[in-house]
């Protein structure tokens, strides 16, 4: 039996804005992806069978065909079926660190990483836009977790270009483990609170997506200034989910008091509210100081950092 064993890292949206509705019923997007070093660890290993099975060692974690790593092993079956029927079938077992249900696309990013871990199990030489169109099929997210690093997404998210890559900033994350966020009803509300703004003409559309290339936190982030970035940080998705998730909104607002936050912002679609800090001991500091100001056993912190890579071979068998 063969096997590989892959790093998932998550991703925060340091900037996320709602530019009007698509032809296919999405929402079309300008948003800047960033990894960090928070990270599932998922092992693609070849079974003698015929099948696909998931472990995950997160008892909220599904391991039916509702788990996107799941769909990822069935959609390259599919895709690639004399590879499938010459190497069998793969067992998935995925380490989850990624909080659940966060907007940290934890999902996502293990379904990159079956896509990876089954094109060198069935030696298919895909190249990364290859497995990137495919991971298109399965999320607006995937895409980018395969590649990872720094990128500006257009379209519904999957129309990747690539910026410098960012290792220097800092974070530190927050999640209430019970609190969940539904994506499709935050888009939903927004489009029912603000549609009336969105732009409607086609050539228009196209034209202020483009123009996040040449937007001023695309100049922090080509400069590496965390100040500067974090000045620019923005979510339209907050427009709708502070209101109605109270507990996400002080949280952003206990972090936006601490001393040493160059700023704040919940990530997609939420409940993650993230920081940033110019240094690991100011980030460490100030998850401290937010555990004693909310007492509260739900609330998860995290201290990682910005990181260059997606998806990440680290040991085969």
């Amino acid at each position: 039996m063969r096997s590989y064993s892959l790093i998932a890292p998550a991703k925060i949206n340091l900037y996320l804005e709602i530019i009007g509705d698509r032809p296919d019923g999405y929402h079309e997007l300008s948003m800047i992806l960033q990894s960090i070093g928070l990270a599932d660890q998922i092992d693609v290993h070849s079974i003698s069978t015929d099948s696909i099975r998931v472990r995950c060692n997160h008892p909220q974690v599904p391991t039916d065909k509702s788990n996107l790593a799941y769909r990822a092993a069935e959609l390259m079956a599919m895709q690639f079926p004399q590879a499938f029927a010459q190497y069998g079938g793969v067992e998935i077992s995925i380490n989850k660190q990624i909080p659940v249900a966060a907007g940290l696309a934890g999902g996502s990013t293990n379904a990159a990483a079956v896509l990876v871990g089954i094109d060198l199990l069935w030696k298919l030489g895909l190249t990364q836009s290859e497995l990137e169109e495919l991971g298109g099929t399965l999320g607006s997210d995937v895409p980018f977790c395969v590649a990872g690093g720094t990128a500006i997404a257009t379209g519904r998210g999957d129309q990747l270009s690539p910026l410098p890559s960012l290792d220097n900033i800092y974070i530190v994350l927050g999640k209430y483990r019970s609190l969940e966020v539904s994506t499709p009803w935050a888009y939903k509300t927004y489009r029912e609170q603000f549609g009336d703004s969105y732009i409607r003409d086609s050539d228009n559309l196209a034209a202020r997506a483009n123009a996040v290339h040449s937007g001023a936190i695309v100049k922090a982030v080509v400069d590496k200034n965390p100040g500067e970035i974090a000045q620019k940080l923005h979510n339209d998705l907050e427009r709708v989910v502070l209101p109605v998730y109270p507990q996400v909104l002080e949280l952003r607002e206990v972090f936006a008091n601490q001393e040493g936050v160059l700023g704040t912002m919940m990530s997609g679609s939420g409940p993650t509210v993230f920081a940033l800090f110019e240094s690991q001991q100011e980030a460490e500091q100030v998850k401290l100081q937010v555990k004693e100001a909310i007492i509260d056993e739900d609330l998860e912190l995290f201290v990682t950092r910005t990181i260059t890579h997606g998806i990440k071979v680290v040991s085969s068998v």
